[in-house]
Formats: C-alpha cells, structure tokens, sequence
C-alpha cells in the first residue's frame, strides 16, 4: 500500500512525497482512511508510530473539502495537546503537510506572551493546536470562538488525565458545536481513557496497532546496577567509552535534572535539561542546541519531555527510574522509532529495585541486567525513600503535576504556570 491508496489529494500527496514518504505506517493505513470517513475514531497507538501525520493529513483533507468560498476564516478544527512541546510537534506536522493547501493554522499555549497569538486569531484561522489551559485563557476572555469547529482531536489523551486536565477539556467541550468529529489517540486503552471516550466520543471506530504498554522491540533495553553516589560517575563513562553523541536523560525531579546537567558540564559534557520551571524560551533553545548536536545530553523530567520529537535518537538513560512504571514505555519510546535501533539504559540503586519490579511487571518479562566494572554497587547499601517529605509539603516534588483523574490542573504552558 502507498500513500497513493489512501483517499488524500494531490497537494498533501506532493507533501508527503517531499518528505521523502512512500509507504505509510500501519496507524496511517488504517486511521486515515477511517478518519476521512467522518466518523468519531479512537485510536490507540505508542510514539513512534506516525500518529501525528496519521490524523494531519486527513484532517487537512477535509478541512479542504468542506472549505467555505467567502467570508473570514473560522476555527473549523481543534487539536488539544498536554504540553507545549507537543502542540509544537503537531504544529510542525500542519504546517509541513499543509505547504500546499491555502489553510491556516496556528499553535496556542503558555509560557509565551498572548499577543502574537491574539493576532493570528484576530486574521483567522482553520486549525487551532492548542494545550488546555491556555486555550481556557482565551475562552474566558473572549479572544477565540470555537463554535464553528467541525474536528476535534485530542492527542495523547491518557497523558492529559494523568496531568489532571479531564475539567479543563470539558469545559473546552462545552464551547464545542456537539454536531461534530472527534478524534481520541492515546498510547493505551485503559479503563480512564474508556470512560472519557464514552462521554465524547459516538460509536467510535476503534484502531490499536500496539499492545498495551508494549515497549518498542527494535529498543535494546538494559539495567546496569549501580551504588547510589555512583550514578553521575558511570553516566559518564557510559557516554564517554561508547562515544554516544546524543542522549536524552531523565531525572525524577526538576532540581535533579538542573543537579545534573551542571555536574556532566562539570565533566566535560555539554548538558543542559529541560523541565516544567525553565521558561518556553529556554526549553525551545535547549531542544533545538541538542538536536544540533551542540550540546551532547539532554536531561529532562517526564512532563517536560512528553512530545518531544528528536528523529533518530539513539540513547535514552533512565538517571531515575520514573514513579509510574507505565511512564517507562513512554520514556524509552523517545528512541527506536519509525523503525530505527535504539538503546534504552537504565542506571538502577538499591533504592529504586521495588520500581524495577514493577516496571518488569508491566513490560511482562525481566530486563537484562550488567554490572559495569568499576561501578560495582555497595552491597552494604540498604534502601533509603525515594521522597523526603519536608514539613508543609505533602507530595514528591513534580508529582503535584501528575494527579490521576480529574484533579484540577493547569497546563504546562499556562501563562500563570510559566
């Protein structure tokens, strides 16, 4: 099958030729042409996968056939995203398949000032990308009209419940026509995401071209057991002996991953991290240096990491093993995609076994373990908390940013969040 078969017109075709694409993925197989269809889609589908192109070119596509002769430009398609890292991939993804068709699209989100979004919207758009919180700025103050809005899509909706955003997106729904598209793509069809998908979603089709929480298979996956002072000290012999010349690094905390960063620069490797406290500015530098191959490591927290986009990374280190084992495939997913090798570490203490246990778990097999000489851990190391709870403070740092369910929340990009 090719990009031919699938139902697109000539100029996305042109796009995607472009691009040097021929052959689609399978979520692009079957979503696209489903989606074309016009009925409401849930689509389960890991990072990876083409996902984004999966649901931007049919939604270019009918945006283009149902596309008014006169009058101002009206929002007729909204993408909700969690972050603003994502919400920048997706807008990428429009404006890329989109260089051929005469629509309009613009990214909303926190963390940047609200006049140069004001003014796209005040010229008009088709297509509004936007995080929740920042898009509810607008809502309340009267600067975006969703009335007209004939798609919506939420993307990577089991990482917005788990961000707490279920009372921000219903209030976004009740602004939304209710004669209307809905596309949900998540990683998992688990029982939350069932049950959001039953208040928004009308006889939708179903699409998975992952099992649930299957780690990608072209992923090399390793633990290296390590003491707890020993970590910094054979991150960076790792990236040093294997010459690795491009790695993303997660830490538990947002203190941590600044910690570290300054220690690997200490040592002679560019780094710099990205989390939630540093400013939209500051994160977009940071990625764009890393992918530039001007700094050699990334080190990131998991929020500020979801929808990151860096083709062809070839080393992922788990620094700390994340809280929620889930949050492990997601984390690893970064590298192996679209097909390509990649290499997934993970440095593991005494404290963190219990986490690996249950990582393994999930994965529903072991994962292969090597002692790295030099770096023997302390078999006199006796597990410490991972979380040292300070008077006042009754959550892990970073962990007020992942409340299941429908905590109230605002997005990473909030303006008041920034």
């Amino acid at each position: 099958m090719s990009f031919n078969d699938l139902g697109l017109s000539e100029p996305l075709l042109r796009a995607v030729r472009e691009q040097g694409y021929d052959t689609p993925t399978p979520i692009q197989a079957r979503g696209i042409p489903t989606i074309l269809e016009g009925g409401d889609v849930m689509a389960a589908a890991q990072t990876g996968t083409g996902k984004t192109a999966g649901f931007t070119l049919p939604l270019l596509e009918r945006l283009m056939q149902t596309r008014p002769e006169r009058g101002p430009r009206r929002v007729r398609a909204l993408v909700l995203t969690p972050t603003r890292e994502l919400a920048a991939q997706v807008q990428e993804s429009v404006d890329t398949y989109g260089r051929h068709v005469p629509l309009k699209s613009t990214p909303i989100f926190g963390g940047v000032s609200m006049r140069p979004q004001l003014q796209a919207l005040r010229r008009g758009v088709d297509i509004l990308v936007a995080t929740p919180g920042r898009l509810l700025d607008h809502l309340n103050q009267g600067t975006v009209d969703l009335s007209s809005v004939e798609t919506l899509v939420l993307d990577e909706a089991d990482r917005m419940l788990d961000m707490g955003f279920l009372p921000d997106i219903k209030r976004v729904l009740a602004a939304l026509p209710a004669k209307r598209q809905t596309l949900l793509f998540s990683a998992t069809f688990s029982e939350q995401i069932a049950g959001m998908a039953r208040g928004m979603l009308r006889s939708p089709t179903r699409i998975e071209v992952a099992q649930r929480n299957t780690a990608a298979e072209s992923v090399n996956q390793t633990v290296h057991p390590v003491s707890r002072a020993g970590k910094r000290g054979l991150l960076s012999h790792l990236v040093r002996d294997g010459d690795w010349r491009q790695v993303l690094v997660f830490t538990r905390t947002k203190h941590g991953a600044d910690r570290l960063a300054k220690q690997l620069d200490q040592d002679g490797l560019a780094a710099s991290a990205i989390h939630g406290n540093k400013s939209q500015a500051a994160r977009t530098r940071a990625l764009g240096q890393f992918k530039q191959g001007r700094t050699r490591i990334l080190v990131a927290t998991d929020i500020a990491a979801r929808g990151l986009d860096i083709e062809h990374l070839p080393h992922v280190v788990n620094f700390d093993l994340p809280n929620v084992a889930e949050d492990y495939v997601h984390r690893i997913g970064r590298t192996g995609r679209a097909g390509k090798g990649g290499e997934a570490v993970s440095l593991v203490c005494v404290d963190e076994l219990k986490l690996l246990k249950g990582i393994e778990k999930v994965l529903g097999g072991s994962i292969r373990k090597h002692t790295v000489a030099g770096f023997e851990p302390d078999p006199s190391e006796r597990p410490e908390p991972l979380f040292k709870k300070p008077a006042g403070r009754r959550r892990p740092p970073e962990a007020g940013q992942r409340r299941r369910g429908g905590g109230q929340r605002r997005d990473a990009g909030a303006s008041r969040r920034a």
